[in-house]
């Protein structure tokens, strides 16, 4: 049977599944994904109050979970009419119905589901990864409104971080709003935590950066975001207390190398952004980043280094991860690269 899609991905997709369900216009097939795992269950959430107003545990929700899920099963529960309501959920969850030997019936059965019927297929710790090409995959995103779930933008974010501390009785300024998305890396389920701590901690209404980062432990990410800086503005001894830090949050030394690396590719990547007049959603293109104020932050960066040191620090690093790999002591061989990238970071030039 036709339905309404939602069509679209990211925040249009979010936006327009939350607006039909609020205004009860339900489809009967939903594949659920993405990254912003709490906008997900906010959304799933929603659905089941809508449709199963007496609870999970009656007649008329059933739930399925993991590789196990077979058609006949959901034929099974599908074929079954609601009891004293208008309609039905089945939720399956962490199925993936792009790779199983069943996957012809399974795109038959949901080409013909009845209007009584809505099933919501969420991805979880599975990877939502159809293949364009064969026909069950394209069959099976033909009957579905495919949601991708991913992280708002920063004025997004903003405003809501200032809607929750404000509900708090609180209130927080923009620049701190901003430092809390990324020392969190930006995904709402953290952020809500955070707040929640952040705003029981403050003894004034203003949150202050001291309240942050008394009660919030950062995101790798953001650590290294900061070590990097720290050597590019030359401040060495600050990069180097950051790693020890790092060594007491007993990060292993290869993830640790791993995203020093990154970031130093996404710096050099920034520096030729910026050598080349490119704007800063050139730079969020090519390395992938969620948020346009990192795109920021990378860019400010690049301005203080040079192109020639910033390529050296990618060697650098590409040479410290070979030989991390093999070191009885890998954490004398990231407080010799933090050494080497702070020489190159101030003066550009690979130390001899």
């Amino acid at each position: 049977m036709a339905q309404k899609k939602s069509g679209g991905t990211g925040g249009d997709a979010y936006k327009t599944l939350a607006d039909s369900i609020k205004a009860g216009q339900i489809g009967c097939f939903y594949i659920l994904y993405g990254d912003e795992r709490y906008l997900l269950e906010r959304s799933l959430g929603e659905l089941r109050r809508r449709l199963c107003p007496d609870g999970l545990d009656g007649f008329n929700y059933k739930r399925f979970e993991g590789k196990d899920i077979t058609a006949a099963a959901l034929n099974d529960a599908v074929s079954t009419l609601p009891a004293f309501a208008e309609r039905t959920m089945v939720e399956l969850r962490d199925f993936d119905i792009f790779n199983n030997s069943e996957k012809a019936k399974f795109a038959e059965l949901f080409s013909d589901l009845p209007e009584y019927v809505c099933v919501a297929c969420v991805y979880d710790t599975v990877e939502f990864k159809p293949d364009g090409r064969l026909k069950a995959d394209k069959e099976i995103l033909k009957s579905a409104q495919a949601v991708e779930f991913t992280t708002q933008n920063r004025g997004m974010l903003v405003k809501w971080i200032n809607r929750h501390f404000k509900d708090a009785g609180k209130s927080i300024s923009e620049a701190d709003a901003e430092y809390l998305i990324l020392i969190t890396g930006g995904y709402m389920g953290a952020l809500h935590s955070e707040i929640e701590k952040i705003a029981a901690y403050a003894s004034d209404v203003q949150v202050a950066r001291s309240d942050i980062d008394a009660v919030v432990v950062p995101v790798l990410d953001a650590v290294v975001y900061k070590l990097t800086d720290s050597i590019v503005r030359g401040e060495y001894d600050g990069a180097m207390r950051i790693l020890d830090d790092l060594f007491r949050m007993r990060e292993p030394p290869q993830k640790i190398i791993f995203n020093i690396s990154l970031k130093m590719r996404q710096l050099l990547a920034a520096r030729i952004c910026f050598e080349n007049s490119l704007r800063e959603s050139s730079l969020s293109e090519i390395c992938g980043l969620r948020h346009e104020f990192q795109a920021k932050l990378l860019m400010d960066t690049a301005r203080k280094a040079t192109l020639k040191g910033c390529r050296a620090a990618v060697l650098l690093c590409s040479d410290a991860a070979y030989a991390l790999n093999s070191s009885p002591d890998p954490e004398a061989r990231l407080v010799e690269l933090i050494t080497k990238l702070a020489f190159v970071g101030l003066w550009g030039g690979v130390p001899r």
